[in-house]
């Protein structure tokens, strides 16, 4: 089973587990203040743009209403793609950062849980003390003053002084206590319930945001791919035609010393082969740091490298799209689910703040035994015990919690509007893309054949150049135009890859699959 699997299935038991924990929290509540949640219906939208999107053509079609695979990428038919992609979706470090956020959240959650039970401590305490000298200090005073200060009668019969007494041994002894502490706060007004349920909904909001970190690499790995592609074909074409340019500088510098041209016209071709020579550097740069940015996606360090390069050829453009229904994209988006668990959490925040200023209710209890040794703990007349029951109301508090419950009602409505602005960025980003690709296709179209025109305009002059029955500005046009042609039909065949990938990830990317 690979990584990708067994995160996909901890994903969805993480979630079941979650919805499970949620509604068992409020049923241990009898009484749980604030709002229940509901999640926002979907839009009741016929399509995603005014009129049926029509498909692209030019060897790609929507498919209305059919499922999007759970390795999309796969439809692009490149290995070296799918290699990385599996890599990166192994090493990716902010993957793996996303991954124990989840758990970070889960481990919250079931820490609040423990609310719900009695809290029981054990203390032992036990101690030997010292116990001071018996004699007391006025009488050691007293001593102390005839022995330094004699009186007569002493003097007067050679009576010796007396020594300052010794003390007797300080006695010690022991003290022991063994003692259970028990202590229970009845959650009577679902305050608890309603705190797990808030984390629960962020441990679902964690979930979902790994799912979109999940989606955003394999498209960012997609799209730089591409985007490679796209720079090595502008290379390919910048070269090719520094070539043909070459080739013709050599045409005129023979025409040159047969005396058939001018040397401005062997000048202006040396200009126009410096001036594409010049174009090319900065291609090279583009592409080696398009080939950190793959290294660093795949979770490899900048001096390793990618292992994959990819050329446009090598990509297959898919010629089904998948389009889901929109009733189903809220369902489908990751950042959208991740919207609806954190209106969740803010909505169980709310009756957080409200159990709050309710009356609270706390029961303890602790029993024991505390004896001189330890031998007699259990011996009659050496237990202890204590039971209180503790009630506390706010009374005044400065408008300190009825404040704090109006502003979880502010986040719940600022989280409510943030969902609904997450579903109108969704069904933009679902527009975007359709429009694109419909775009892309005449694009593309348009551009093979002025690359075409372009190249067949160039060979031409070319042939009349040899037997000098052309201008040398048709030459520099002619080679020019070309040029601009090759670069224009190289990057609107990488806009057209890039925005399918752009579609796949609009409409969720296909993780209910996996």
């Amino acid at each position: 089973m690979t990584r990708d699997c067994v995160r996909s299935r901890r994903f969805s038991a993480t979630v079941r587990r979650a919805s499970l924990l949620a509604s068992a929290c409020l049923a241990l509540s009898s009484c749980a203040v604030g709002p229940d949640f509901a999640p926002p219906p979907a839009p009741a939208a016929p399509g995603f743009t005014p009129e049926r999107a029509a498909s692209p053509g030019e060897g790609q079609r929507f498919a209305q209403g059919q499922d999007i695979p759970a390795q999309w990428w796969t439809l692009f038919r490149s290995k070296p793609l799918d290699a990385l992609v599996k890599e990166a979706l192994q090493n990716n470090p902010s993957l793996q950062a996303a991954e124990a956020a989840v758990r970070v959240a889960y481990y919250n959650a079931e820490a609040q849980k423990g609310g719900f039970f009695p809290q029981v401590f054990l203390n032992a305490n036990d101690s030997n003390n010292l116990q001071s000298n018996n004699r007391s200090l006025d009488s050691i005073n007293q001593t102390v003053f005839n022995q330094s200060f004699p009186t007569p009668a002493n003097l007067a019969t050679g009576a010796a002084v007396p020594n300052i007494p010794q003390s007797t041994p300080n006695a010690n002894y022991g003290l022991f206590l063994k003692q259970l502490t028990v202590s229970f706060t009845p959650d009577v007004w679902g305050g608890n319930a309603r705190a797990v349920e808030s984390l629960v909904a962020q441990t679902a909001q964690q979930n979902w945001q790994l799912e979109a970190a999940h989606l955003a690499l394999t498209t960012n790995v997609v799209v730089a791919a591409i985007q490679e592609a796209a720079i090595r074909g502008q290379i390919e074409a910048t070269r090719t035609i520094i070539t043909i340019l070459h080739e013709t500088l050599e045409i005129l510098n023979r025409q040159y010393t047969f005396g058939s041209i001018a040397k401005a016209d062997v000048i202006a071709q040396e200009a126009a082969l410096a001036q594409a020579e010049q174009t090319l550097p900065p291609l090279e740069k583009q592409l080696a740091i398009q080939r950190n940015l793959l290294t660093a996606l795949a979770g490899r360090l900048s001096f390793e490298g990618a292992g994959e390069t990819f050329e446009l050829a090598r990509f297959t453009l898919p010629s089904t799209v998948p389009v889901s229904l929109p009733s189903q994209l809220v369902a489908q988006r990751p950042d959208i689910m991740a919207a609806e668990a954190n209106l969740h959490a803010a909505s169980a925040a709310v009756g957080v703040a409200a159990a709050n200023r309710l009356p609270n209710i706390t029961l303890s209890a602790n029993v024991g035994a505390s004896a001189f040794k330890v031998a007699q703990l259990f011996a009659p007349g050496t237990g202890l015990y204590t039971a209180a029951a503790n009630l506390s109301q706010p009374i005044f508090d400065g408008m300190t919690l009825l404040n704090k419950q109006k502003a979880a009602e502010a986040a719940l409505e600022q989280t409510d509007a943030q969902y609904r602005s997450t579903v109108i960025n969704a069904f933009q980003n679902v527009a975007d893309a359709l429009r694109s690709l419909q775009s892309d296709a005449k694009a593309v179209s348009t551009a093979r054949k002025a690359e075409d025109a372009a190249k067949r305009s160039l060979d031409i002059v070319r042939m009349q150049l040899r037997y000098g029955q052309v201008s040398q500005i048709a030459v520099l046009n002619a080679q020019r135009t070309f040029l601009l042609a090759s670069l224009s039909r190289v990057q609107a065949e990488a806009t057209r890859l890039s925005d399918t990938a752009a579609l796949f990830m609009a409409l969720g990317g296909g993780w209910w699959n996996r």
